[in-house]
């Protein structure tokens, strides 16, 4: 990618995914300004690489994101610090594959809602989270209310929201909210090797299914099971028996040479 950057990092692997750091970390990786412009930068970038099929989202130094830079909140012209320019979470959103966040470190308030915003959340053992947004008199405003609710349960979110108070990454995953908790050297490394698993899918049939599974939680059961079936049709109809017999022979190979591994 050609397009210098000041506080992001971003790295295209050639097996197919690509990299995002939020590189502020004397400011513990803050949102400011410039960084969600960048990050939307890149994003459009990516998605516009069609080599880049998955995006993995981490931080430099001991935080994930410690959200919106409150050194910008009086000094943007904007109101709450520009937060609804350049969204992060609408940003991600545009990314069409897979986005696996890598919580390296602190997660908090909007760096929680960015976490609930990815499709696979792991962390380091390192990781906290918390929403300190009625600590400091805010409400979220990129989802962050919905998704927590969704994710751990009303009581739960109520708990978490209203008392601010810091959750470890192993009560994150015993909530649902984290798929894995790694040691911190091996974040990243268990992040590509999750991308590489996702890179193995028929890339089309892995894009629909995401969309599939997006959009059938957000409607009711029946909605739900009326958009699957059309939209199996649409993605099944076209596939060949010769086709599926191969690709099951490569799934079928593939779990035998990691058996023995």
């Amino acid at each position: 990618m050609s397009t210098a950057f000041e506080v992001i990092k971003v790295d295209v692997s050639e097996e197919g995914w690509a990299t995002v750091l939020f590189n502020r970390p004397e400011k513990m990786n803050t949102l400011s300004l410039q960084l969600r412009r960048e990050l939307d930068q890149a994003v459009a970038a990516l998605e516009a690489d069609t080599a880049v099929r998955v995006l993995i989202l981490s931080g430099v130094g001991s935080a994930f994101t410690a959200g919106l830079d409150l050194d910008e909140w009086d000094s943007t012209g904007l109101s709450a610090a520009g937060a609804y320019e350049y969204d992060v979470v609408a940003t991600l959103q545009r990314f069409s594959g897979p986005v696996i966040a890598a919580i390296n470190g602190l997660a908090m308030t909007g760096g929680l809602e960015i976490a609930l915003a990815c499709d696979v959340v792991l962390a380091s053992a390192n990781a906290r989270f918390a929403d300190t947004h009625a600590q400091v008199g805010l409400l979220p405003g990129w989802g962050g209310s919905v998704r927590l609710a969704r994710c751990v349960g009303l009581h739960r979110a109520k708990e978490l929201a209203l008392t601010g108070r810091f959750f470890n990454a192993d009560e994150a995953h015993a909530w649902g909210l984290v798929s894995r908790v790694v040691p911190p050297d091996a974040l990243l490394a268990e992040a590509q090797g999750m991308a590489r698993a996702m890179l193995k899918g028929v890339p089309d049939t892995v894009l629909a299914y995401k969309r599939l599974l997006d959009r059938g939680f957000e409607a009711t059961l029946p909605q739900a099971i009326a958009m699957e079936r059309a939209m199996s049709i649409a993605n099944n109809s076209p596939v060949s028996r010769d086709a599926i017999q191969a690709r099951l022979q490569a799934v079928r190979a593939r779990h035998k040479d990691e058996s023995k591994s």
